[in-house]
């Protein structure tokens, strides 16, 4: 199978990885852009060197999806170690394991594996992914997920040293290889106070009581979609059973699915063959694993403040597939925003903000029309991008006059006649940046403090303002003005001095008086009762 640019790109750079010395890299690729492909290539690239690999995984459906797509691509066999099944004696050099049996110690006896690839690599910071990895220390690991981040905030840093390779969703249907997401806002105001919450996300077991009151209004909503295959992602088996019925009182044609379904194969396949109009209820459990490119819209019941799983709810429909133009994602939670729910923007922005604006743009342009997200982020990104520069302009209006009326520090040093600051390269804390109050003393003495360079620095201009200052000596802004008009020599002034020039200067509608010649003016000295201290 021939690779694609980006693929080739991932392969590469995880090979480019292993060689420098680092054990455990991660790749990023987007539901739909074949991880496992990718995956797959490096494991033949591998066992060609004489490698012997292991595919590491969480759950049956991920075991044979690797297996049937390692033996379609590259032509190897797998053993299996699963429950029963045993790859210990296997003649095969791949070989796909469940990771809740190979957590246990005796089942990895006899194994020597010199590849690890742990698909769906987010779930690789639990114990029992981590006592696989750390039994095969030599081992050179690869981990592969659509979504890098984790609900629970924990760092895949503990686990992956780099980050070989990622590949974003919006590149991705840029790219022309996943279809594009159109975002349909309808704003049914679903109440989630009540609903607690335990490892940063909503608990399961209150958003079906949550979201009972709103479950009829939905279906009628999912109804008017009759030229779409939709996928409803739901909490509960029993919210979605119920779900269920609500839709086939409506004449819809409609099946669900969980994890205690003994016809689950039959309704999956059913759906795979069924076109516009089905809809398919789940109680999260196709969020890895199954694969239905003519899936054409998204449902998500399912209230998430995770940005993973929401990506991977929505995935199972952003496959290009003949005669499918876009995704479109039935957005109904829009009006708990105040919950830091994930939304369709956060597929797409990962900043806090843009997605924000786009958001807003959504809801303002929605008016029960599907808004494309790209095209939204477009406009938020290009009003935030005129904003920006906005307040760059008028930040550098600010300190353009905030520099005309200040000092440059170094300008001082030369006008006072002292040497330029060298930093004490044994002193760790003089070179350190300038404290807040060290700048803010500066500032208000007239000095430009955003040039100074280190803590040592701003130490020694003080020291020198302080001493000046007791010698009723020129401030900094008296000597700029004065050699502005070209006086020369003026840190050598008394401040008395320096104010009766530029009193004559002010007086003289603000130019030099006649018959004084700046480059050679010297001050009268000052009588003692006219010194006045700063």
């Amino acid at each position: 199978m021939e690779l694609r640019p980006y693929q080739l790109a991932a392969r590469r750079a995880v090979w480019e990885q292993w060689q420098q010395g680092v054990r455990t890299t991660l790749m990023v690729l987007p539901t739909g852009t074949g991880k496992t492909i990718v995956f797959s290539a490096l494991i033949r690239d591998a066992v060609m060197e004489g490698g012997r690999v292991l595919v590491l995984a969480h759950r049956y459906e991920l075991l044979q999806q690797a297996a049937d797509k390692l033996a379609r691509v590259t032509g190897l066999g797998c053993g299996i170690e699963k429950a029963e099944q045993n790859a210990r004696d296997s003649w095969c050099n791949v070989v796909v394991g469940s990771v809740q049996t190979l957590q246990r110690e005796h089942r990895r006896d006899g194994h020597d594996f010199t590849h690890i690839v742990v698909d769906e690599a987010h779930h690789a910071v639990s114990a029992s992914y981590r006592a696989v990895l750390d039994d095969f220390p030599d081992a050179k690991v690869l981990g592969v997920t659509a979504t890098a981040d984790r609900g629970d905030k924990r760092n895949l840093g503990e686990v992956f040293e780099t980050l070989a390779y990622e590949y974003t969703l919006p590149s991705a249907i840029r790219d022309g290889w996943l279809c594009p997401l159109k975002a349909l806002t309808i704003p049914i105001k679903i109440d989630l106070t009540g609903v607690k919450q335990s490892c940063g996300d909503f608990q399961v077991a209150d958003l079906g009581t949550a979201l009972d009151p709103y479950l009829e209004q939905i279906a009628g909503h999912v109804a008017e979609h009759p030229d779409r295959k939709t996928v409803v992602f739901l909490p509960l088996i029993a919210t979605s059973q119920k779900f269920l019925a609500m839709l086939q009182a409506r004449g819809v044609t409609a099946r669900e699915v969980n994890g205690e379904s003994t016809d689950r194969a039959d309704t999956l396949a059913w759906f795979d063959k069924a076109g516009p109009g089905a809809v398919l209820c789940n109680a999260m459990l196709l969020t890895e694993g199954w694969d239905c490119p003519s899936v054409d819209c998204i449902c998500v019941l399912r209230p998430t403040k995770i940005r993973s799983l929401y990506a991977q709810m929505v995935g199972r429909g952003t496959r290009i597939h003949p005669g499918k133009p876009d995704l479109l994602i039935l957005d109904f939670l829009w009006n708990s925003e105040r919950h830091e729910l994930c939304r369709p923007a956060h597929l797409i922005c990962e900043d806090p903000e843009l997605s924000r604006r786009v958001a807003e743009i959504m809801a303002e342009e929605s008016q029960g029309e599907p808004v494309d997200l790209l095209d939204a982020e477009g406009t938020a990104e290009g009003t935030a991008q005129e904003e920006r520069e906005e307040s760059l302009r008028k930040l550098l209006e600010e300190q353009k006059h905030r520099k005309r009326a200040l000092v440059d520090p170094l300008q001082y040093e030369y006008s006072v006649g002292q040497t330029e600051y060298l930093p004490d390269t044994g002193d760790l804390r003089s070179m350190g940046p300038p404290t807040a109050a060290q700048l803010s003393r500066l500032e208000a003495s007239g000095i430009f403090p955003d040039e100074v360079t280190c803590q040592g620095h701003a130490t020694k201009l003080l020291d020198t303002l302080a001493k000046r200052r007791l010698a009723n000596l020129t401030t900094p802004k008296q000597i700029r003005f004065l050699e502005k008009f070209g006086f020369e020599q003026v840190g050598t002034w008394q401040f008395n001095q320096a104010n009766r020039m530029i009193d004559r200067v002010a007086g003289n509608m603000w130019r030099v008086p006649r018959g004084i010649s700046p480059h050679t003016y010297r001050p009268e000295p000052v009588r003692h009762e006219e010194v006045v201290a700063w």
